[in-house]
């Protein structure tokens, strides 16, 4: 008999995780959008309806699944993640009140900015944590939120801590063509990728094989500054390199956004994906996975 898993955020990701969990997995999906139903069950994910931002509408979730999957990202301001929190007592509440189990496992899916600026220095998973915006605070709230709910409650809790994530259509083409500059390269710092596809496979693999209260960088092989990094783009797709200027110049051109990466340099080891995850990824590098991007537009023809 299969298995419930429950997926909390059911974006692109979730929908490349689930091909690889059908066999195993009866698949539920928290869905805030009606319209987003259909899509969900093309993907063989069972919709529930419910919002992370009204705990009135998340009682069905309650002793609903064997295992969590928490792909949602925190609201956008503030530095406490209150979906984190409105998930966990609902979970937590509403068992305990219809005689339910808690989940066996849950695997939350968190951000490298925790880490804040390294100055380019090789961060492992035990790198203290070292918030420095709004955003990575919220991610920081909700980890501890989620260990400390694990270990009360005796819930196998996982982590994924994930950088930049690209694929075909997540390139950042449109920056290139309106001629968002980057910095000169003895003032880049040094940025993190994954390939949207090798994340879902790592996610995956964390669910069979991750260990309680462990840390999982799903990271690739590159250690690529950004200015690089929008070079290599540019030069697959037969664009104009962006200019380069010097980080005072940054604030004029660059937006906040964009400026609050360009802000944190770091390089994430990711020997553990490889070690406990069993991990082989399909695009080892940044290079590899831009080049299979180009080619699909081709493909698409045949």
């Amino acid at each position: 008999m299969k298995k419930t898993l429950l997926i909390i955020g059911c974006g692109d990701i979730a929908l490349r995780i689930a091909p690889l969990l059908h066999k195993r997995y009866r698949l539920l999906g928290l869905c805030r959008k009606p319209e987003n139903s259909g899509k969900l069950r093309t993907h063989r994910i069972t919709p529930i309806p419910g919002n992370l931002d009204q705990p009135d509408s998340l009682g069905r979730l309650a002793g609903m699944a064997h295992a969590i999957l928490y792909l949602a990202p925190p609201p956008g301001y503030g530095l406490k993640d209150s979906r984190t929190t409105h998930l966990l007592a609902t979970l937590h509440r509403r068992a305990l009140a219809k005689r339910r189990i808690l989940p066996q496992r849950l695997i939350y899916i968190s951000t490298s900015g925790v880490y804040g600026d390294c100055q380019g220095e090789w961060v492992s998973e035990n790198h203290p944590l070292n918030p420095t915006n709004e955003r990575a605070w919220r991610r920081v709230d909700a980890e501890r939120q989620i260990r400390n709910w694990g270990i009360r409650n005796g819930v196998s809790v996982s982590i994924i801590r994930v950088p930049g994530i690209y694929a075909a259509d997540r390139l950042p083409l449109a920056r290139l063509r309106e001629g968002t500059p980057v910095l000169l390269a003895d003032e880049d710092s040094y940025t993190n990728h994954i390939h949207a596809d090798d994340l879902a496979r790592i996610i995956a693999a964390t669910l069979h094989y991750g260990k309680a209260g462990r840390v999982y960088h799903a990271s690739d092989d590159s250690h690529l500054k950004m200015g690089d990094y929008f070079d290599l783009v540019a030069d697959h797709f037969s664009l104009p390199r962006p200019p380069r200027i010097a980080r005072f110049q940054a604030n004029k051109y660059i937006s906040p956004s964009l400026m609050s990466f360009m802000n944190e340099s770091r390089r994430l080891t990711n020997a553990r994906i490889k070690q406990e995850l069993h991990i082989k990824l399909l695009y080892p590098t940044i290079s590899s996975g831009i080049a299979k991007a180009c080619l699909l537009p081709f493909l698409n023809q045949k």
